[in-house]
């Protein structure tokens, strides 16, 4: 398989000062072995990175920004959603 024909894979890295993975960038692999080492080596050149994920770009799945508003505005319908919905019982203190 050449280079060329690699799948694209996604890569997230979680830096020392943060829980989150975010979003550094995108490189075409082999495998997913090869992608998190390749990932290491791009990405994480001043030891910034304490966590790597690589998900091949296939297998990502996002929504549409043409269909923004019937696919988040429906919760808003929701209050069962929000805490204040509900009444905690006395005898409960600590939530």
């Amino acid at each position: 398989m050449e280079n060329k024909d690699w799948p694209l894979w996604e890569v997230f890295i979680r830096s020392r000062q943060g829980l989150d993975h975010k979003h550094v960038g995108s490189l075409h692999a082999s495998d997913s072995e090869m992608a998190l080492q390749n990932a290491r080596d791009v990405y994480t050149r001043r030891l910034e990175g304490v966590s790597i994920w690589v998900v091949e770009s296939k297998n990502i799945h996002a929504t549409n920004p043409e269909e923004q508003g019937e696919f988040f505005d429906p919760a808003e319908d929701k209050v069962y959603r929000h805490p204040t919905f509900y009444t905690v019982p006395e005898e409960i203190k600590n939530m």
